[in-house]
């Protein structure tokens, strides 16, 4: 048996008493949100709980909600924040560019103070971030790298290399030998997008 209706993204569903969180959605503090635009669809099994879940038309877009764990490119950086554009959700790429902000004292966990954006990111370097809070009118998201798997995963060297990381802050160039200074993911293979 299923209930379909027209869904909206971020919707509130249900209550996970009524029913367990299936894909498409989100658990917060105890409900169960649509975490993209399409249909609700309830299927229940023999006694247990429904399974609700929303089915994206394809035309519908995937939207990054808070704790998805995004793919972005750095865009510009200043002494405050690194803009980039948001590229993948975990490993679905979206149709359209949502732009975020990662701040200076969300990039790291430890030592925020000591924290330099310019010795974090470069601009075009691929980054793995966590969605903190969700956007304001120019649907800027609020991005965090402060876990050690996220943080710079791509960076290309001023000589156009592909660098390698050797340490949690630094990359090295393999041509020219040069080092710089990054906030490097310790990266899960499943995220990594080329």
């Amino acid at each position: 048996r299923q209930h379909l209706s027209p869904g909206l993204a971020g919707e509130r569903l249900c209550s996970t008493e009524e029913a367990t969180a299936g894909s498409g959605t989100y658990t917060r503090h105890g409900f169960i949100f649509s975490s993209l635009a399409g249909c609700l669809e309830r299927r229940s099994e023999d006694g247990a709980l429904p399974v609700v879940s929303v089915v994206r038309d394809s035309e519908s877009q995937l939207l990054p909600n808070v704790g998805a764990v995004v793919t972005c490119k750095v865009c510009s950086i200043n002494s405050r924040f690194a803009k980039v554009h948001i590229l993948y959700v975990g490993s679905t790429p979206l149709k359209s560019t949502f732009r975020g902000t990662i701040r200076r004292e969300d990039i790291r966990a430890t030592e925020k103070d000591k924290v330099e954006v310019y010795k974090s990111f470069r601009p075009s370097d691929i980054v793995l971030a966590k969605v903190i809070s969700l956007g304001d009118a120019q649907s800027n998201y609020l991005l965090s790298t402060a876990e050690n798997e996220l943080g710079v995963v791509v960076a290309r060297s001023e000589a156009g290399v592909q660098m390698v990381p050797i340490s949690w802050c630094e990359m090295q160039c393999p041509r020219t030998h040069t080092k710089e200074f990054r906030k490097v993911a310790r990266v899960q293979p499943q995220f990594l997008q080329t």
